[in-house]
């Protein structure tokens, strides 16, 4: 079979493409025309390219390379754009800012892979890219990664580099699992405990048994504001969007090792937890907890400028609220059927507090019907609940476990790394996806699209999210962006893909694996 045009070998895959000969040359000589609102498009070019090439690629009005803003383009939206490449010029226009900054990606990868060689790896004085023609336009708009940080820590400079690679692949959210009850992450004025204390456990689980059931090493770590700041500002430069998660009203162990008043059972000591799973530890719902959740959320909405804010919602026992007598007053005093009501409550109390302040609530969907009305929906369990929670009005992002979860298996051969119980989800699998759930219901909610999931339970290095998440990650991308394309195309272009991902020193799960066995059901993964 012949070697693919790298014009050819595009992921994701554009969704036009016409071939023509020749080749443009970027030289020593090639500079850089912009119009207005391209400026920005222009300096992260130069910032990726510069280094890796040797090329200055300096602004200039008579430059061979355009980058243009024009607001009268039609077809495009918000992250389409148009790219000519001819053999004495280069234009790329968008009708937003933010398209140009996806067509910045299409011409890394149209380059030779040394040039994506973070630190002049491969300097040279000429580099060619093939003539073609590109319009390109996103298939959804929300096509993102959930990175879980607080089974285990990962820093900010991991963080980092997981953005540029979600921007590469044209995925434009990183949803990050910032507190859970092995560890809280982000660092709240009000509350200093949640990092000094909360961020730290006494150990590791080696399975799902006892509470001493853990390998001893103390694990923890935490974010500083100027982290998450600078992350945010990395990400929108890339044209990325960082969507915080805060979990409750479950999950929140950490939170109460550092703060027992705000449980239902105020008098007693809890440490970090050190298992996986569902912790029975929920929030109380007395007042002092409603300052607290108000709080936070305040100091996110102050890092984080993302529409969207992640308040969790999954996996909560209502056994202490059924068990505490404050919890059932305030049931009764709300007007709910029993204390599981306040599961739906307290979601929507700080639901309209975000929407107070101009922001759009999310959680994790366990059945289609569980989330207050104004939430977005992330539908993990079955696909069935997207369809019912589209047709209660609820926005949803796809993440159904058997295609989204990345942190089970990837192959089942004898011997490989620890993975999640579950079953096998394999490139193929996360290339097929999930159909999109339809429904023709008045009011009904859209599809915002997809992202993929990285819990980490089994995932406590750098290079075990590059394994996890790649090149899974580039069939979700391909899909999100794309549409469906036959797997014979996807898989083509992925082989060649994958000069790149080794260029940037993505240690990348094998391509070539045994067929799965017969998938296993289990339960999912705890969220």
């Amino acid at each position: 079979m012949p070697a693919l045009r790298r014009d050819q070998a595009l992921l994701p895959r554009p969704t036009r493409l016409s071939l023509r000969s020749g080749h443009f040359t970027l030289d020593t000589g090639t500079a850089v025309r912009t119009t207005p609102g391209a400026e920005a498009a222009a300096d992260l070019l130069r910032d990726l390219l510069t280094p890796a090439t040797g090329l200055p690629l300096p602004p200039s009005p008579s430059g061979d390379i355009t980058l243009a803003v024009d607001p009268q383009l039609r077809g495009l939206g918000q992250e389409g754009y148009g790219l000519t490449v001819a053999d004495r010029s280069v234009l790329l226009r968008a009708a937003h800012p933010t398209g140009l900054l996806r067509g910045v990606q299409t011409l890394r990868q149209l380059l030779p892979e040394q040039a994506l060689f973070p630190t002049g790896g491969a300097r040279r004085e000429r580099w060619e890219l093939p003539c073609t023609e590109i319009t390109d336009v996103p298939h959804r708009p929300w096509r993102g990664l959930m990175i879980d940080v607080a089974r285990h820590f990962h820093d900010a400079a991991t963080l980092r580099r997981h953005i540029d690679l979600l921007a590469l692949h044209k995925l434009n959210v990183l949803h990050l699992h910032l507190t859970d009850d092995q560890g809280w992450r982000m660092p709240v004025a009000a509350y200093p405990r949640l990092t000094t204390v909360g961020a730290h456990r006494a150990g590791t689980a080696h399975g799902t048994g006892s509470e001493d059931d853990h390998d001893g090493r103390p694990h923890g770590g935490a974010y500083t504001r100027a982290d998450l700041t600078g992350l945010v500002a990395h990400a929108a430069r890339l044209g990325v969007t960082v969507v915080p998660e805060i979990e409750m009203p479950g999950h929140v162990r950490a939170a109460l090792a550092a703060y027992p008043h705000l449980g239902n059972h105020p008098d007693r000591a809890l440490d970090v937890w050190t298992r996986w799973g569902v912790c029975d530890s929920v929030l109380g719902v007395h007042d002092g907890v409603l300052d607290f959740v108000h709080a936070v959320l305040d100091e996110v909405m102050d890092v984080f400028p993302a529409p969207y804010i992640h308040l969790g919602g999954d996996e909560c026992p209502a056994t202490e609220w059924e068990q505490s007598p404050a919890a059932r007053a305030r049931a009764a005093a709300e007007g709910l059927s029993g204390p599981a009501g306040l599961h739906g409550w307290l979601l929507a109390w700080a639901g309209a507090h975000l929407r107070e302040h101009g922001r759009h609530p999310v959680a994790w969907a366990e059945t289609g019907t569980a989330l207050p009305p104004g939430f977005t929906a992330m539908s993990w369990r079955e696909p069935a609940h997207a369809a019912e929670a589209l047709r209660r009005g609820h926005d949803v992002v796809l993440t159904h476990h058997r295609t989204t979860y990345l942190d089970y298996a990837q192959d089942d051969r004898p011997g490989g790394p620890p993975a999640q119980p579950g079953p096998v989800v394999d490139l193929r699998t996360v290339h097929r996806g999930d159909p999109d759930p339809v429904t023709s219901a008045p009011g009904a909610g859209r599809v915002l699209g997809t992202q993929a999931q990285l819990w980490t339970e089994y995932a406590p290095t750098a290079a075990d999210l590059d394994r996890l998440a790649y090149p899974r990650l580039c069939a979700l991308a391909d899909r999100a962006w794309t549409g469906p394309t036959p797997w014979p195309d996807f898989s083509r272009r992925l082989a060649a893909h994958t000069r790149r991902l080794n260029a940037l020193g993505v240690r990348h799960h094998p391509l070539t694996a045994p067929p799965p066995r017969a998938a296993q059901t289990r339960t999912a993964p705890s969220a």
